[in-house]
């Protein structure tokens, strides 16, 4: 049984440093030109970010301020507790593994806009034992805040920090209440959406129509003559740690 037991552990070891000994490529040459791998069926929603652009526009957060304002995010000042839904990180803290060296050079030390990259393959949902997070048929990673019950398993497989918890009631760090949107409970997660209660109402996302510079672009990837597809048919696109394997819907053009 011994000797079972440890010809199975050899082997398991030899497959776990195989894995990890494969390099998570960031993004692969004329991603944005290649077709999508899904098959078009169906609807495929995603977003596609111009960083280039969003630097032009200096300091502005229209963005963030419209998505956590339409969400009742609250604004904490404790980064520790802090709750976001969009943000901005350093592009090297965004992609802290790219590999085109000085390709996006004009990028080095600057901030791009990051939130939940509603991945095909995401690892929150599969953690989940109460499956308060599932993704729905057109990709949007939902949640269900009356069935999280506060594990931060998904937090702790999203490899994207995309995931905030309520340490304490978000209510009490409102100045202001959006009363057509539900507010959450102290010991639950959230996140981005895709603001799918704007789509019901056929609306676009809150931080698509506040942003007037064009820089996220929204629409459905199985669609060949959606703006996202004609985007990233005619530019060179990049995804967050995309060699992990979650194939995320978020896409970057440089």
């Amino acid at each position: 049984m011994s000797i079972t037991r440890r010809g199975f552990l050899g082997a398991a070891g030899l497959s776990a440093l195989a894995l990890a000994g494969k390099p998570a490529i960031e993004a692969a040459v004329g991603e944005g030109a290649q077709e999508h791998e899904a098959a078009a069926t169906g609807t495929r929603l995603a977003m596609v970010i111009d960083p280039r652009k969003c630097l032009e526009e200096g300091d502005c957060t229209k963005c963030v301020e419209a998505c956590h304002r339409a969400h009742n995010v609250p604004d904490l000042a404790d980064p520790a507790r802090e709750v976001k839904w969009i943000w901005k990180e350093r592009f090297e803290e965004a992609f802290p593994t790219l590999e085109l060296d000085h390709a996006p050079e004009a990028f080095h030390a600057k901030p791009v806009m990051v939130l939940c990259n509603h991945c095909d393959n995401p690892p929150c949902v599969r953690v989940c034992p109460t499956q308060a997070t599932w993704k729905r048929e057109d990709g949007i990673v939902m949640m269900d805040w009356h069935r999280c019950i506060g594990c931060r398993y998904c937090m702790a497989a999203c490899p994207y920090g995309s995931r905030s918890f309520n340490w304490s009631d978000p209510r009490q760090a409102l100045d202001r209440l959006n009363p057509d949107f539900p507010t959450r409970s102290k010991g639950v997660v959230e996140k981005c959406t895709f603001c799918e209660e704007r789509l019901a109402r056929g609306e676009r996302p809150a931080c698509v129509d506040a942003c007037t510079a064009g820089v996220i672009t929204f629409g459905d990837l199985n669609d060949p003559k959606s703006e996202v597809r004609a985007l990233l048919r005619d530019r060179f696109a990049i995804r967050r740690k995309a060699g992990l394997g979650t194939k995320p819907a978020i896409y970057y053009i440089v």
